[in-house]
């Protein structure tokens, strides 16, 4: 007994550490998601008591016509997307009708259905225009994006015009009607612009899929709102955004010609950072339209737990670690602090998979203690305390998260939101396992591939009660 209560006394000090460090990571992180949060409402108090107290909030009715109407190109990189490309361009196509666009949709000779899809389209409608890669995907979604590029070049000295803006979309999203012309309009003012994203709810995966619907409202309902409002870069999501030409060009002419950088996994993300380094400006716009609801882009996200953490573990590389490398620390405190932010995650994954070590060892642990006997190791008062302010914070983010699910999609997926937690961070540990895996790759000189995620195109009546 005495061997075993020396063994009970190791793990017990043991799993003392292992707690703190837990503790210690998720005080940091709980601090430093409240001063968003104070940031937040601080901004909001101040602009409904100065600002709107004077003028009321722009609509989409009240949303004065372009400065300088121009023509829009839209950008869809397509790898093996034949079951959603046509519902998709023909969706599209009808809401946003007759108008000054070209959609320019690229995809791969070795990808027949999809090209073969897209090129059906092509020949009865012009506004689509149909750009086969000079390589065999996958590329890099960079990749694919430059040759839309150099297509849209060819386009302008074809038609003999220069296209105003470039808008990014994904081969699975729902436009909104209205969206061409918000954009149309804030693009005369910025280089980047991008609407909120906002995911659409799936019947088959209310945890999975879902979990993207609880961190998609809080980002860009509130983090997004207060990184601008801060004066640092507005990442670009890759989709629902707008690009000037003239700042996409002078990426170009810094890259040899390329705006997109073929080796970068999250090439979007980087846009804005890079636009903003050379002194560009970036704005994240959210206006309801008609019927207040957000004028945004909407489509369905990974639905099955291998798909979301694949996509995770994409976005980890390419911000987290990858990030770091490329892109560097610039910028003041602002911009820095929000970096530190975005590059958080693989470090925070590992938080998460401590915090939860932790607390299955103590419940280990006290059942150890209780079948042989002795007394279970005192918690100091300071981790006591910290403990106390942890489960405060912890049970603050929850409810402003929930806040956020429930003005997005009501108070039925705000109480989810609070179980849906675990859930994501299962999927974020996962991914930064695979994550850090697939960066080691890549410094051992792995080939870039587009790690895509299978994709599902709503109909019309389920995408529009949503």
């Amino acid at each position: 007994m005495d061997v075993a209560h020396a063994i009970l006394g190791i793990a017990m000090r043991a799993q003392h550490e292992l707690t703190l460090f837990a503790v210690i990571g998720l005080l940091i992180g709980g601090m430093d998601e409240l001063a968003i949060d104070l940031i937040y409402i601080g901004r909001t108090i101040w602009r409904r008591l100065t600002i709107y107290t004077r003028h009321t909030a722009m609509t989409m009715t009240t949303l004065p016509l372009p400065d300088r109407p121009g023509h829009m190109a839209i950008f869809i990189p397509a790898w093996h997307e034949a079951d959603v490309i046509g519902a998709m361009l023909w969706t599209a196509l009808q809401k946003w009708g007759e108008g000054s666009y070209r959609i320019f949709v690229g995809t791969y000779p070795n990808d027949l259905e999809t090209t073969a899809q897209v090129e059906m389209l092509a020949r009865d409608d012009g506004r689509i225009i149909s750009i086969i890669n000079p390589h065999n995907g996958p590329t890099t979604k960079a990749d694919c994006l430059n040759s839309l590029w150099e297509a849209m070049l060819r386009e302008e000295q074809s038609a003999g015009h220069i296209f105003k803006a470039i808008v990014l979309h994904d081969a699975e999203d729902v436009v909104h009607p209205d969206e061409l012309r918000l954009l149309n309009r804030m693009i005369d003012r910025f280089d980047l612009v991008q609407l909120p994203v906002l995911p659409l709810r799936s019947q088959q995966s209310q945890w999975v899929s879902g979990h993207y619907c609880d961190e998609f409202a809080e980002a860009h309902g509130k983090f997004l709102v207060v990184r601008e409002a801060l004066g640092a870069a507005v990442p670009s999501a890759g989709v629902g955004c707008a690009l000037r030409r003239s700042a996409l060009a002078m990426l170009a002419a810094a890259q040899g010609g390329k705006p997109f950088d073929a080796h970068s996994l999250t090439e979007d993300y980087e846009l804005g950072l890079r636009l903003t380094e050379r002194g560009c400006r970036g704005v994240f716009v959210r206006m309801n339209d008609a019927s207040g609801q957000p004028v945004c882009s909407r489509g369905h996200f990974p639905e099955t737990l291998h798909d979301a953490i694949r996509q995770k573990a994409r976005w980890t590389v390419g911000i987290s670690l990858a990030g770091w490398d490329r892109l560097g620390w610039h910028g003041g405190f602002v911009e820095r602090w929000m970096r530190l932010r975005d590059r958080g995650a693989a470090l925070s994954a590992l938080i998460l998979f401590a915090a939860y070590l932790s607390a299955m060892g103590w419940m280990t642990l006290s059942l150890i203690q209780f079948s042989v006997g002795g007394f279970l190791l005192a918690l100091s008062p300071l981790l006591k305390n910290m403990l106390g302010l942890t489960a405060a914070l912890m049970l603050w983010r929850l409810t402003v998260r929930a806040w956020f699910v429930g003005r997005a999609y009501g108070w039925r997926q705000a109480l989810l939101s609070v179980p849906r937690t675990a859930v994501a961070n299962l999927i974020a540990i996962m991914a930064a396992r695979r994550a850090l895996a697939a960066y080691v790759g890549l410094l051992r000189g792995a080939p870039l591939r587009w790690d895509k995620t299978n994709h599902r195109f709503p109909d019309a009546a389920s995408a529009e009660r949503q």
